[in-house]
């Protein structure tokens, strides 16, 4: 487990001896922390400390931050900041052999050494990079395959437009035998309530869906994920690696109050035939043009124009005996609904062409509501 970085106001030289393969390990999960956006030069770095028998790195942009250890035989300890992109795409073109990192102060610079290679990076200043949060804290675990199923069939509807933070986030939720997750950009909703054995903790945080996403790139399979929340962080460890991230303040949508209570027609379709048809037909929909869903007598016609560009009809059969209903939807958001429903069938359930429509799988654990787009003539 790692410790604070209080540690990196410590004196010391740094002179650590690791292999090559786990250096680029944990430089590949640490890496993904590092700002890529920021003019504070010190959040470009990746820290590199040292402590009994292991080498420790880490690195934070201020909203996420991310750390990770690995075995080394320590000579000396002592704390450096190098330049996190430059070291992780010079750790990927070494020799898979021993590397030799030794800090030189008085020359502000790390030099490295592998085989008959050798380089010299210029370093920043440790007392610069900012304080992580704490680790310390009060851990759950949960399994880490539910966790992840549950992430990623949720995390694709949260929005990317940083003019509305909370909608940047997902709502996670602990409940009593529980876990429900929710997203939500305005245009599409997805919930998941998935079923959780054992003690959960009690949570109820609105975490960015990057931070999520981050989080499945580097859970190793067959290791559980601890979760805590510490002030306004939550706190993600698992296996060598911890995953801090802010809690988005703000209220989070009332999801419940936009499910339509009823609808008028509930369409049993093939999954896999159905997407099928979508991807090929949503070739046409370029420049935002909307995916037509045309439901008649046993048959659902799906179709796309875009002027200048050309157009696509395709139709499979369906369960359907009402007065003809045509309705619109943004053609990458029908996608991805469908794409995250799970098994045989999907449930398209439709109220008139202008309400909500919302998709769900064989089992009433996940919910895909989407807005529709009015269709012009």
């Amino acid at each position: 487990m790692m410790e604070t970085t209080e540690a990196v106001v410590a004196q010391g030289t740094l002179t650590v001896t690791c292999q090559r393969d786990e250096l680029l390990h944990a430089l590949g999960i640490v890496s993904r922390g590092v700002s890529t956006r920021t003019t504070v030069q010190i959040l470009s770095g990746i820290l590199l400390d040292a402590a009994d028998g292991k080498l420790q790195l880490a690195a934070t942009d201020m909203e996420l931050s991310l750390r990770t250890s690995l075995e080394a035989k320590v000579e000396s300890d002592g704390p450096v900041v190098v330049p996190g992109r430059l070291l992780l795409e010079l750790a990927r073109l070494l020799p898979e052999q021993e590397v030799a990192l030794e800090h030189k102060p008085e020359e502000a610079a790390v030099e490295i050494r592998c085989g008959s290679a050798s380089y010299r990076l210029h370093t920043y200043n440790p007392e610069d990079f900012p304080r992580l949060p704490d680790t310390q804290v009060d851990l759950h675990e949960v399994d880490r395959a539910t966790l992840l199923e549950t992430v990623a069939r949720v995390s694709r509807s949260a929005s990317r437009d940083e003019s509305r933070p909370v909608l940047t986030g997902v709502l996670v939720r602990f409940e009593a035998g529980k876990l429900v997750m929710a997203a939500t950009d305005s245009y599409r909703l997805s919930v998941k309530e998935t079923a959780f054995e054992g003690s959960v903790p009690e949570l109820e945080a609105i975490v960015p869906a990057r931070a999520l996403t981050e989080l499945a790139r580097i859970a190793p399979e067959g290791e559980s994920v601890s979760l805590g929340v510490h002030e306004n962080q939550v706190v993600f460890g698992t296996g060598t690696a911890w995953l801090t991230t802010r809690r988005i303040d703000g209220q989070f949508p009332n999801y419940k109050q936009l499910v339509p209570e009823a609808f008028e027609h509930e369409v049993p379709l093939p999954r896999e035939e159905l997407l099928d048809v979508v991807r090929r037909v949503s070739v046409m929909a370029q420049r935002n043009s909307p995916l037509r869903l045309r439901f008649a007598d046993g048959e659902l016609t799906v179709s796309s124009q875009t002027q200048d560009v050309g157009e696509a009809r395709e139709s499979l059969p369906a369960q359907f005996s009402a007065e003809p209903l045509e309705i619109g939807f943004n053609a990458e958001f029908l996608r991805d609904g469908v794409e995250s429903v799970v098994g045989e069938q999907v449930r398209l359930k439709l109220i008139s062409p202008l309400r909500p429509a919302v998709l769900q799988g064989e089992g009433d654990d996940f919910l895909y509501l989407i807005m529709p787009i009015r269709l012009a003539g």
